[in-house]
Formats: structure tokens, C-alpha cells, sequence
């Protein structure tokens, strides 16, 4: 059995349309969207709608954790703009897209900056999507959560650590424990290029050691400062930044 396992996809179609080539089955474990791409400033629906300008700035204020000047900075670039309006058209352009690109089948989970009430639109008969639940893949269990938990920036799938916990715990015992962020591990958290901790789940790393779980799969964190690592017997692994790489993490049993 081949499985390949893709994270922070943001707005990368063409490798999307590749990533489940000689596998069995595809994971992705969100982050679809690109508004904001942090290497290319050019790139996203925030410079698409404000120049890249706007976007090196606000980027400048975010990275340097000046997150109040940076929402003054959006709320005066969207004064004026039916924000929600606008941004779903943008996002639902991009996921029409990418959607289009998974091959069948696809087992899709949300990432912090993805909008799950759409994603029923797009998501068609070979792709399923999982929030707090399960599914048997080659005869074993992979299970799901996702989206990210509340933080400054106030990303659109971010809820609180009652409720994210309460999906992880729904879950039970799996063999494979898929999720957008990472179980809150200091070396798993932390972004050596934004020079800051991510945030992680407690609620994870508590079922990581409860369950033990054969491997715990995640993204968000774009440059970890370890990619892999062991939590007692299970294998903590950060599949990529796919919207760079474009290589799929690979799972063979």
C-alpha cells in the first residue's frame, strides 16, 4: 500500500494534479487557499486585490508580531469593500482549481485558512472530507482534525482548544493520526524562518501518548525547526510545505 500526504498546498494546482501519482490513495491536510504568499508577496488574493506593496507591509508588521498595526492596515485597505463577498469569490476561483486536482480517491481534512462551508461544493465522489472522524485506508485507521486553533491572526478556520479537543478525542484510537497543526512539541512548533512558535495542541500530543498511534502526520509550520521526530512510540512527522516543494511526504506498508 502507497499513500502520499500533502499539507499547505496554497494555491499549487499544477503539482496538486501529480501528487497522487503511483499512489493508492491521497491525504491532504489543508491549507488550500494562498491569500498571502509569505516568500512571493506578488502572489495570493491580498495582493491580487491591494498590490504587492500593501502586501510587503503588512508582512513587515505581521513577521515583526505587530498584529494591531497590521489589522489597521487591513481595515483601512477594506473600508469601503464587501470583504466577505469579495474573498469568497476569490477563495472559491482557487478551489474550483484545486478541487479539479485531486485524484480518486483523496481523504481531505481543513487547514486554519481554509473555508469548510464551501468545501461540500467542490469536493466531488472521489474525494472525502474528514473533521473529527475516521476512515480505514489499506486496513489501517486514519483519523482526522482539522483546521488551528485561535491566534493573533485570525485566520478563517481557527477555533477554541475545548472544541478542537473534543475532535480529537472523538477519534479514539487510530493508526495513523492526521491533523493540519502539530501536537504542541517545542521542536515541532517552531518556524525558523518567521522566527516564532506556531501554536500546537495539547489535546494531540495527549492522544499521541494515550493511544500511541503508529505515525502522527501534519503541515502548518512552513520550516520547522525538526521536521521528524519520535513522541514515545510514535513517529511525529511534518509532510512539507507542498506549495514550494510540490513533493508529496510518501507512506508505504
Amino acid at each position: 500500500m502507497r499513500v502520499h500526504v500533502v499539507s499547505d498546498v496554497h494555491g499549487n494546482a499544477r503539482d496538486l494534479a501529480r501528487a497522487g501519482d503511483g499512489a493508492d490513495a491521497l491525504v491532504c491536510l489543508g491549507d488550500l487557499v494562498l491569500f498571502l504568499d509569505y516568500a512571493d508577496h506578488s502572489r495570493g488574493i491580498f495582493p491580487d486585490l491591494f498590490g504587492t506593496e500593501n502586501a510587503d507591509l503588512i508582512v513587515e508588521l505581521r513577521t515583526a508580531r505587530r498584529f494591531e498595526e497590521a489589522r489597521e492596515l487591513g481595515r483601512r485597505l477594506w473600508a469601503g469593500v464587501d470583504r466577505a463577498a469579495v474573498t469568497e469569490k476569490a477563495v472559491r476561483a482557487q478551489y474550483a482549481e484545486l478541487f479539479a486536482a485531486f485524484p480518486t480517491p483523496t481523504y481531505a481534512t481543513y487547514g486554519n485558512v481554509d473555508m469548510p462551508t464551501l468545501w461540500s461544493e467542490y469536493a466531488g465522489p472521489g474525494t472525502t472530507v474528514l473533521d473529527g472522524e475516521r476512515v480505514e485506508i489499506g486496513g489501517r485507521v486514519f483519523g482526522f482534525v482539522g483546521g488551528g486553533l485561535r491566534t493573533p491572526m485570525r485566520t478563517p478556520y481557527e477555533i477554541d482548544d475545548e472544541e478542537y479537543a473534543a475532535k480529537v478525542e472523538a477519534l479514539g484510537e487510530v493508526d495513523v493520526l492526521c491533523s493540519h497543526i502539530p501536537p504542541e512539541v517545542p521542536e515541532l512548533v517552531y518556524d525558523t524562518v518567521a522566527r516564532r512558535f506556531e501554536r500546537g495542541s495539547r489535546a494531540l500530543l495527549a492522544a499521541i501518548r494515550r493511544a500511541r498511534p503508529r505515525y502522527a502526520l501534519f503541515g502548518h509550520v512552513h520550516q520547522p525547526q525538526v521536521q521528524r521526530m519520535r513522541v514515545g512510540a510514535t513517529e511525529c512527522v511534518n509532510v512539507g510545505h507542498f506549495a514550494s516543494s510540490g513533493r508529496p511526504w510518501v507512506m508505504e506498508w
